[in-house]
């Protein structure tokens, strides 16, 4: 049997449904401005991704970078879901 595809699927999964929150986190404390962290994890995840040997371990690296990269546009988006008044907006952020 060959369990690669249920590895990798899995750790697709998993690291969507742990970046859901985390855009919710960050948008709440630290607004839009921490976009460029998302970029920087996501390049760095991606070239992590070119010198790990292994194709498990290089593309769960790759759907970690560009999850992070997908993140940037979440981000901007969890903007306009507070404004619609679907999440919680932080009071002590200007």
């Amino acid at each position: 049997m060959n369990w690669t595809g249920i590895i990798l699927g899995a750790a697709a999964f998993l690291l969507i449904g742990v970046f859901h929150p985390i855009v919710i986190k960050s948008h709440y404390y630290f607004g839009t401005g921490c976009w460029w962290v998302f970029a920087l994890g996501g390049i760095a995840f991606c070239a992590g991704s070119l010198f790990v040997a292994g194709v498990i371990p290089a593309t769960i690296l790759g759907v970690a970078g560009f999850s992070c990269f997908w993140s940037i546009l979440e981000i901007f988006e969890q903007e306009q879901r507070v404004r619609k008044g679907w999440f919680p907006k932080n009071p002590n952020r200007k």
